[in-house]
């Protein structure tokens, strides 16, 4: 591709736009010969200090700053822009042909809920035997083909050419978790979605954004920017936050609500299992009913905005239906592990004190409606180096909605596992809870403490299978530990 093809009128351009590149890239490591370097100034580094080793190894342009860098040398081509990130975004889109063009592409955001949505979604899709990929927290899939996610949803370079490689096998349907990372850092811009879904929004990331409002801003590009001037909208107007949302956003919107019937998709009425959930749903006026294996309440906003973005891409309710009966959760979200005990075991990724309470309350709403006998035990962390306020605030959530709570380590990361639950600590008024810092010894205190009908909740890690220790990946599985933990105490 030559320069003079992913130009703007606001680039100031220094030296020949006829020059060729094969290959983009943000890292002066990667850089080969005919490469277009963009320095990209990040949270932790600062491109323009490594665009002389980007030139020594080979590029032929240099994208930068027009307020950061000076060029100084006159062999490679000089792109200087305002702003890096939205420059690669743009330049990705243009070298991969503009990819979401030829797809339908749907984006899903919000803090909780991302993954399953994004899962349900695909199922009814295949179910109506459209042909998809899946970009999130847990894997990128290309039909049957996948990937293991690093970011929920991945860089610039990346998420395009994934696009690409899905439009040339023939995918139709793209469903991608929009991180509120993703949208701030302009991962995905100039894309262009057909259907964007907004989950929810609770604390979380406030490492990253400055507070809720810019979080919120974050999430509200996704609809004001980046959906298409004919796209849909699908929003949890029983949350705050997509309140607001319903009301700055235009064109078409289905509005969802398990609270009151101000939603054009509301539930009348539900009935939750440990096995599934029947579901009486309110669309556009005329009563539906729906079966799902999925569990818990949470699960029933998912499964609403699932029905939204299916009937916004013309699926029939029949086909919807059918899909729902035979979708599953996926891995690490409310999952059961069961090796033949006789009590309960479910694993999470809730890790932030909304997700916690959710949860935590559906649990209780399914207690009580299936059985009074049985106690709560609850088993989680937080991060290291990421938003120290939610640490206090979730170990208030878990011991109030808890017979019982082991507080243990999460990742730590660069902290130290003991001070992280200090901070835990700290919000706890309720003298219910051990400390057991080495987590494999708290899940099997956890399992040893267990009778008939309790409910152990992990939390926090869910699909991981990795712990994040002073810089290593360690192999960690929560399931997989239970998994051999229970046939060794099988009651």
């Amino acid at each position: 591709m030559k320069v003079s093809e992913i130009l703007r009128d606001d680039f100031e351009i220094l030296g020949s736009i006829d020059k060729d590149f094969k290959d983009i890239k943000f890292n002066s490591k990667e850089v080969q010969r005919d490469t277009l370097f963009v320095a990209i100034v990040g949270q932790n580094s600062d491109g323009h200090k490594f665009i002389k080793e980007a030139i020594q190894n080979g590029a032929v342009a240099i994208v930068y700053e027009k307020n950061l860098y000076k060029p100084d040398n006159s062999h490679v081509t000089w792109i200087g822009v305002d702003d890096s990130k939205d420059a690669l975004a743009w330049i990705a889109d243009k070298f991969y042909g503009s990819p979401s063009k030829k797809i339908h592409l749907i984006g899903i955001t919000g803090t909780n809920g991302k993954t399953t949505t994004s899962y349900i979604i695909r199922d009814i899709l295949r179910e109506n035997g459209k042909r998809s990929g899946l970009i999130g927290t847990i894997k990128y899939s290309i039909d049957d083909k996948e990937i293991k996610a690093i970011h929920t949803t991945p860089d610039a370079l990346q998420f395009q050419s994934l696009l690409k490689e899905m439009c040339s096998k023939g995918i139709e349907y793209v469903v991608s978790e929009v991180s509120s990372h993703a949208l701030a850092l302009k991962r995905a811009d100039y894309s262009e979605f057909e259907v964007a879904v907004f989950t929810n929004l609770s604390r979380d990331h406030l490492d990253f954004h400055k507070d809720m409002e810019d979080y919120f801003q974050a999430k509200r590009r996704l609809f004001k920017e980046l959906l298409k001037k004919d796209g849909v909208s699908v929003i949890n107007i029983d949350d705050e936050y997509g309140r607001r949302l319903a009301k700055e956003v235009e064109g078409k919107k289905y509005l969802l609500s398990l609270q009151d019937d101000k939603g054009n998709i509301y539930v009348k009425n539900y009935k939750l299992s440990f096995v599934g959930t029947e579901i009486e749903v309110i669309i556009e006026g005329q009563n539906h009913y729906f079966k799902t294996s999925l569990v818990g309440i949470p699960n029933i906003y998912n499964t609403l905005s699932a029905i939204a973005v299916a009937l916004s891409l013309g699926i029939s309710l029949d086909k919807i239906k059918s899909a729902l009966a035979k979708a599953k959760a996926p891995e690490g979200r409310f999952e059961n592990i069961n090796e033949g005990q006789n009590f309960h075991v479910f694993v999470d990724y809730a890790h932030s004190p909304d997700a916690l309470y959710r949860l935590l309350t559906s649990v209780i709403r399914l207690k009580e409606e299936l059985y009074n006998s049985g106690r709560i035990i609850t088993i989680f962390g937080c991060g290291g180096n990421r938003d120290k306020g939610k640490r206090p605030q979730m170990g208030k959530i878990a011991t109030e909605f808890s017979d019982f709570v082991i507080i243990t380590s999460d990742n730590p990361r660069w902290e130290e596992p003991r001070q992280i639950i200090r901070d835990i600590e700290e919000g706890i008024s309720k003298y219910n809870f051990i400390v057991v810092p080495d987590r494999q010894d708290a899940l099997k205190i956890g399992i040893s403490m267990c009778e008939k009908n309790d409910i152990l909740i992990v939390a926090g890690k869910g699909h991981e299978d990795y712990q994040e220790i002073k810089g290593s990946r360690l192999p960690f599985s929560d399931k997989e530990i239970l998994r051999n933990i229970l046939k060794e105490f099988k009651k």
